[in-house]
């Protein structure tokens, strides 16, 4: 969140063990963890008390997507089954603010039980394929043709039953792109039906059938499939180069942990030649930032290219939060404060966050005392900020993906209200209003329910819009191409 607004809550840090559970196990801890999380949601989430264009959804799904899940729950005999139900009703409230997962270690993103030796891309509308395991020959489609439909079944339809609300929300394009690799994959999860037997391509005019054969793959396959497929960030991801003239500011996390001290030092050793520079790069591909802290990061290392009060002028003006005056809100906001006040570096740097905070936790005690079920807490205009010359001299382009979001979002707010900036690449994700995240571990110990604990419900950026580049601005190439994606960069300054 933007960082007028953060905090300085630490993520819950949740380290169970997913082994030697058996199939009644994982039955009975997805049956006890759905019902906490709705319940949980129920009692404390914002959207049930305080309207918003994305209340509606929240209030419907609540149950409906609680029922569903329930009839779901004889399908559950291992942890990835028990993940996927998690996943699918925390998916179903189309917010990206609302997620239900395991606890344990992430996988990579390319793994897989089985899969048909291919991988389809989301380009232009459709289902590519994008990657096919050159040790077969046999039942597969090739690269570039484009998937028509399965057993009879349009293409979307299949996609839906696979991918929507499992993998992710298809209702977003961020989501469609991310999510494409797995149309053909088998990844554990039993509510997505079985694997077409035979499907129909389309490769320029002709139509192609296929016989779709499940099989296993070594996780190199897997892995480069994947990458032909989705934009990865590097290994480095926060980093400055100095390329033909162009400063290319990379920003690919806002991860907690992420080095920011050496990051934020290499920025202010090269910011005479950032400002310099005939044209300035922010690529923000792939910086997925999900901490109360996250935007904070890049706009950081953006008040050390321009300057603190350029980004303090961008910042967003009279502010209303919305609060659910609830006993367990108000002990997220208490913790965070306590964590606040024992830290003495946080405690000499930030002495406005902790007021702001501790009004809060008082703001709470009032309305609870009171019987209200919300109160408003508006943040007062920062006043007019003299921001003096842009030191920036070229001008910047924001280079975004359908990975920029949580954080990112907030921090693109800023950043394209900045002067000569435009904002490229491809469409991002998006939010909903119902910001800033509440952790919440499960009975089981095996998951965790997330949600926005508060509403800002005058926010200009709507919930569920992206930020989409404009005109003459958007990447239609091959997005995991880097060199083609770097030449298309350096024309839009010219080069």
């Amino acid at each position: 969140m933007k960082t007028l607004l953060a905090t300085a809550a630490s993520a819950l840090a949740l380290t169970v063990s997913a082994g030697g559970a058996g199939a009644q196990d994982w039955r009975a801890a997805a049956e006890q963890d759905l019902t906490a999380a709705r319940e949980a949601l129920s009692q404390n989430h914002p959207a049930a008390v305080i309207e918003a264009p994305s209340s509606a959804q929240f209030r419907t799904w609540l149950d409906e997507g609680y029922a569903e899940a329930q009839g779901n729950l004889g399908r559950i005999n291992s942890p990835n089954a028990y993940a996927y139900l998690l996943r699918g009703y925390g998916y179903g409230f189309r917010d990206a603010n609302i997620s239900l997962s395991p606890t344990w270690a992430g996988r990579q993103p390319w793994d897989a039980v089985a899969w048909a030796n291919f991988a389809t891309a989301w380009r232009d509308g459709a289902y590519v394929v994008s990657w096919v395991n050159p040790a077969v020959r046999r039942n597969v489609p090739q690269v570039g043709w484009v998937l028509d439909s399965c057993d009879g079944t349009p293409a979307e339809e299949i996609a839906q039953r696979r991918l929507d609300r499992w993998e992710g929300d298809l209702s977003l394009e961020a989501h469609r792109i991310e999510t494409a690799p797995y149309l053909f994959w088998d990844r554990g999860n039993p509510m997505a039906g079985g694997m077409p037997a035979t499907c129909r391509f389309t490769d320029g005019r002709r139509n192609r059938s296929v016989n779709i054969v499940t099989d296993f793959a070594t996780p190199e396959h897997r892995e480069a499939a994947y990458r032909a497929s989705v934009y990865v960030p590097p290994s480095v991801p926060l980093a400055v180069e100095m390329v033909d003239g162009l400063a290319w500011v990379n920003v690919h996390t806002l991860a907690d942990d992420a080095d920011w001290d050496a990051f934020l030092a290499q920025v202010d050793a090269q910011q005479s030649a950032i400002r310099g520079a005939s044209g300035v790069v922010i690529d923000l591909r792939g910086a997925d930032g999900t901490s109360a802290s996250a935007a904070s990061y890049a706009l950081r290392a953006a008040a050390r290219i321009w300057t603190p009060e350029m980004i303090g002028a961008a910042q967003p003006t009279g502010v209303n939060l919305g609060y659910r005056a609830t006993p367990a809100n108000r002990e997220w906001f208490a913790q965070a404060l306590a964590r606040m006040q024992g830290d003495p570096a946080f405690v000499a740097n930030n002495p406005a966050t902790i007021a702001e905070t501790q009004a809060v936790v008082e703001a709470f005690d009032q309305a609870i005392q009171a019987g209200q079920q919300t109160f408003t807490r508006p943040i007062p205009a920062m006043g007019e900020i003299e921001t003096g010359a842009n030191p920036v001299r070229g001008n910047v382009v924001v280079l975004v993906d359908g990975g920029c979001s949580g954080g990112c979002l907030d921090a693109v707010d800023v950043l394209k209200d900045l002067p000569n900036v435009r904002l490229a690449g491809q469409t991002t994700s998006a939010d909903t209003l119902f910001i800033e995240p509440t952790i919440t571990a499960l009975p089981s110990g095996f998951g965790r329910v997330v949600y926005g604990h508060k509403a800002w419900t005058n926010r200009e950026r709507a919930s569920n819009e992206p930020h989409t580049p404009g005109q003459g601005l958007s990447y239609t190439g091959d997005p995991t191409d880097e060199a083609a994606v770097r030449v298309w960069v350096a024309g839009l300054f010219g080069g």
